[in-house]
């Protein structure tokens, strides 16, 4: 039994041949075979963790709905003294995939075009991290309506930075971020937010 299991792979190793093809290809590249041929194993291992390739298109899904949304969600929610250092804190997403995954959640956001119960999901989402981000600026005394439009202006921005796959140095990102932040909360950091925060991050 060990053997055949072994021959058939890990189950990880199947979500991240799925995730190369899925971020590289989209969804319609992501079949048994492909994935098959790229770990270099016979379909049939596929079928020692996955009853079929749905259950593993699920399980990517999952692994997106918890990874970007949840991390996104506990970010926002996360203490912080100063609006600025909120939004700092959000920031660490765009800087550690570990957190939040940019070509995944662009992938999910071209995946979900064609398939529509994906895309009730993806709007589930979208609704989870708007109301978060609203909740992080209400928190610091926005107004409903101005903590509303500045989370929607955080967002949007993110999916365009994400679908327009800009490119810049890690040191090019965190260099701008006092300056985004002043554009979102209409605050200038402090040298020791910003301070504080470079420290989290050495480019």
């Amino acid at each position: 039994m060990q053997h055949t299991h072994k021959q058939g792979g890990s189950e990880a190793a199947w979500l991240a041949a799925a995730y190369d093809l899925l971020t590289e290809n989209g969804v319609e590249a992501v079949k048994v075979m492909p994935l098959a041929k790229k770990l270099g194993l016979s379909r049939t291992g596929f079928y020692w963790h996955f009853k079929d390739r749905d259950q593993l298109l699920e399980a990517m899904v999952r692994r997106w709905e918890q990874k970007n949304t949840g991390n996104l969600v506990a970010r926002a929610e996360a203490y912080a003294d100063t609006i600025a250092e909120a939004m700092f804190n959000v920031f660490d997403c765009w800087l550690d995939d570990a957190l939040f995954d940019a070509r995944l959640d662009l992938a999910i956001r071209n995946w979900a075009r064609n398939d529509a119960a994906l895309q009730q999901r993806l709007d589930q989402a979208d609704s989870r991290r708007q109301n978060a981000l609203t909740a992080m600026f209400e928190r610091f005394e926005f107004g409903r309506e101005q903590a509303h439009a500045r989370a929607m202006t955080v967002m949007y921005t993110q999916i365009g930075y994400i679908s327009m796959r800009v490119t810049e140095g890690t040191k090019e990102r965190i260099d701008r971020m006092p300056d985004y932040i002043e554009v979102y909360t209409g605050q200038r950091p402090t040298q020791a937010e910003i301070e504080r925060f470079r420290s989290r991050h050495p480019a």
